[in-house]
């Protein structure tokens, strides 16, 4: 597996955190920066790591800036990219079992480094479960394509 990682200049520092993650966990990554400590924008960076996720460059992306919403804004207007903003594992494990995310963002400003490098750790690890979320996975790339969905009542799904 190889990871996009990018943030903008608040998350430089946290960057490097989750590249340990990454190598510890023995996979690829491919920096997008910024690695440059002054002013710059998360957008162009989110946009980066997307894009690269999308056309299948990476496998997965992990994208960092001071409150990981503005950048996991960008991401998601890429179409195929299905981001999560995380500051807790419980989302980031979910999030990949159910909604089968292919990226993943966190605040710099928001969460510790620990706590970070933990969410990453299970995000990376966590498999998409399939399934009964399929559909649902369907429905959100229908939405992204413009196409109509209906909701379908499954009685053993929740």
């Amino acid at each position: 597996m190889t990871v996009a990682i990018a943030c903008d200049h608040t998350a430089i520092e946290l960057k490097q955190a989750i590249i340990s993650v990454i190598e510890e966990a023995g996979l690829e990554y491919r920096d997008f920066g910024t690695n440059d400590p002054d002013r710059a924008d998360y957008p162009v960076f989110g946009r980066l790591a997307a894009e690269a996720v999308a056309s299948g460059e990476c496998d997965r992306g992990i994208i960092l800036c001071g409150s990981g919403i503005g950048i996991s804004i960008t991401a998601n207007k890429v179409k195929g990219i299905r981001c999560v903003v995380c500051s807790e594992p419980y989302s980031a494990v979910m999030s990949r079992k159910h909604n089968n995310t292919n990226m993943l963002s966190m605040g710099a400003r928001v969460v510790g480094v620990d706590l970070a490098k933990m969410i990453a750790k299970l995000w990376l690890e966590t498999e998409y479960e399939g399934g009964r979320h399929q559909r649902r996975v369907n429905q959100i790339a229908a939405t992204e394509a413009g196409i109509p969905i209906e909701n379908q009542v499954d009685p053993g799904a929740c």
